[in-house]
């Protein structure tokens, strides 16, 4: 009896496992729209996904930071999720650095920035005390400089699974008159990298379409799924 209940046991489909969730953060001056192609694409994937905007130009990193990734990990979408793993675009990593370094342990996935100024950006240094960028860009703007007191430097190391995505095409030649080596129109190749990364690949890709290139989303997916921007094998 308990032989043929054994059998019977084996021979019933696994039960199907959870769907993995997936938090979009965009850029600067952006919204949730510039996000959409990759939220399509991970979706597609069979991620659970959610697209969150958040009002970049209204406070600092901490304040943005702790409204925006402290709702988004409460989704009712994300409930039922193993793993919630993150995705960004230029400022959204910044985000997640200065969230997580205050919330230790709470980052149950994998990392995917894409052009996140890591170390600042020069063009920050150049231009961040003009009116108009403080106007264009408000308080979190005017953070990202490559000094050793901005907001990015003054963050620790990683402490989580992260992959970088840096361009290194641009097409505002005046930015990147300002910025060291090769850069994508608003950050270095060398400034996007964080101590305590995983990966770092580099796409020959401009900063405001970083997130819709196809080998970006690409690569991301293969981040989330293996933990490599490599083959998975």
């Amino acid at each position: 009896m308990k032989l043929l209940l054994a059998l019977l046991l084996m021979s019933l489909p696994s039960p199907a496992r959870a769907a993995d969730g997936v938090i979009l953060l965009h850029g600067l001056c952006r919204t949730p729209a510039s996000m959409r192609k990759m939220a399509s694409s991970l979706a597609a994937a069979g991620y659970v996904v959610v697209n969150r905007g958040y009002p970049s130009r209204t406070a600092t990193i901490e304040a943005l930071s702790e409204a925006t990734l402290g709702t988004a990990l409460q989704d009712p979408r994300l409930a039922g999720c193993p793993r919630v793993h993150f995705v960004s675009h230029s400022l959204g990593g910044i985000l997640i650095r200065d969230y997580f370094a205050r919330h230790p342990g709470k980052l149950s996935g994998r990392v995917v920035m894409l052009g996140p100024p890591n170390q600042g950006s020069e063009v920050v240094d150049r231009l961040g005390e003009w009116r108009l960028f403080k106007k264009l860009n408000g308080p979190a703007g005017g953070m990202l400089g490559t000094r050793d007191d901005s907001a990015p430097n003054l963050l620790p190391a990683v402490d989580f699974e992260l992959g970088v995505v840096a361009g290194d095409r641009s097409i505002n030649w005046i930015n990147s008159a300002m910025i060291a080596g090769p850069d994508d129109g608003k950050v270095s190749v060398k400034r996007t990298g964080v101590e305590g990364m995983k990966e770092q690949v580099v796409v020959h890709a401009t900063h405001p379409y970083l997130m819709k290139n196809r080998k970006v989303i690409e690569l991301t997916l293969r981040f989330l799924r293996s933990g490599s921007f490599g083959s998975e094998g």
